[in-house]
């Protein structure tokens, strides 16, 4: 019973940072704001796109290291990847961004990924 919750959930949150990514390749302005962090709208074009390929090189590196490695790799993934969100945290209240986006998003994101971590080590 636990494998498929794992599993599921890991699936779940690699595809979500995929979509995150690829949000920020295709609609940067709007996506830096559900970050917490407004862009400016004449110069961070670069950085957002910047962003939206780390995201989604993460999305697929998760995946692929759960159809391939296996659910072990994917739990040492998680654990090091939690780290993101986590100084995410740290980015939109040192910015200028709301404790409620800063710990309601982004903490509440590296939570949700230690406990995937958690899973996939019990799996």
């Amino acid at each position: 019973m636990l494998t498929p919750i794992a599993y599921g959930l890991a699936i779940v949150l690699d595809l979500l940072v995929l979509l995150i990514g690829a949000r920020f390749l295709l609609t940067p302005g709007a996506a830096a704001t559900g970050y917490g962090v407004p862009a400016k709208p004449d110069g961070d074009r670069a950085y957002l796109t910047i962003k939206g390929l780390r995201d989604a090189t993460y999305g697929v590196m998760g995946l692929a290291l759960l159809a391939f490695a296996g659910a072990r790799a994917e739990a040492w993934f998680m654990l090091i990847v939690a780290l993101v969100p986590l100084f995410d945290t740290v980015i939109v209240l040192r910015n200028g961004g709301t404790k409620a986006v800063a710990f309601g998003i982004h903490f509440a994101t590296a939570v949700t990924v230690l406990v995937s971590a958690a899973l996939l080590f019990a799996a």
